[in-house]
Order: C-alpha cells, then structure tokens, then sequence
C-alpha cells in the first residue's frame, strides 16, 4: 500500500487560477450592476468614497 501523496500547488498564470479570477470578476461586476439598480447611485457614492 502506497501512503497518500501531497497535493502540489502552483503558483502563477495557471488554468485553475485564471477560472477563479474570471469569476470573481463576473461577480464583482454583477454586484456592482445591482446596487447601482437598486440604489439609484453608484458604488463608489453608495460607499462613501465620493
């Protein structure tokens, strides 16, 4: 019987980390489409920032 092996993690532009990336993105943008309809303003003024 074989012990079990570590998962190796890599760092970088890699397919698993492109895929994440792209949909956080969608869903800040989506986020940001939302309070924008329902607040009337948009995300930096709903945050204060502006």
């Amino acid at each position: 019987m074989t012990p079990p092996q570590k998962p190796t993690y890599r760092l970088g532009f890699t397919p698993a980390a492109e895929r994440l990336n792209g949909r956080l993105a969608m869903l800040g943008f989506v986020t940001a489409v939302v309070i924008e309809l329902v607040s009337g303003e948009g995300v930096l003024q709903f945050l204060g920032i502006l």
